[in-house]
């Protein structure tokens, strides 16, 4: 955050130590058990993790995915924190949820001084770096596809919270 505080929202600093309530966490895991045993071919998984706020507009380089992941990401985005900072900010108690849609490319891709492809014609080089690059449209299908299991599960935790956030 930057630029002047607004008292009445919250502390400057709030902290994040707990930024995500447990109580909401062990609701969505509850729900999320139930609406499984209702579905045979519900093969998706809900997982709590560390997630990693990227500025983005990109996808993240190899290296950066190496990097991240030696410091402890199991997921990267580039959302969810700065709202969850307001958030926590203004006293409110948060639950995020992350739809996963591609995975991180960790091994490294071709050098420039790699023997395997000294003589290679631009579609031999573009089909070696290609292993595993991010691709949009696939990413993409993916949220559609995994955004089914999200609305089911959202919309049973949404449904039973009004009578329960009531301090």
């Amino acid at each position: 955050m930057t630029g002047p505080n607004i008292d009445e929202f919250g502390t400057r600093f709030p902290p994040l130590s707990d930024a995500y309530d447990l109580d909401l966490r062990r609701r969505a895991h509850m729900h999320w058990r139930d609406l499984k045993s209702q579905r045979t071919n519900a093969a998706r998984r809900l997982h709590e993790g560390v997630y990693v706020y990227v500025g983005g507009p990109s996808y993240e380089t190899r290296a950066e995915c190496r990097m991240l992941r030696l410091l402890g990401a199991d997921v990267v985005g580039m959302s969810t924190v700065p709202e969850v900072i307001v958030a926590r900010h203004c006293g409110l108690r948060v639950l995020a949820m992350s739809l996963v849609t591609n995975n991180a490319v960790l091994e490294a891709g071709p050098r420039g001084d790699d023997a395997n492809i000294v003589g290679q014609d631009q579609s031999a080089l573009a089909a070696s770096q290609a292993a595993g690059k991010a691709n949009h449209e696939e990413v993409l299908e993916a949220g559609v596809e995994a955004a089914k299991d999200m609305q089911m599960l959202v919309h049973t935790l949404v449904a039973e919270l009004p009578e329960q956030l009531q301090v």
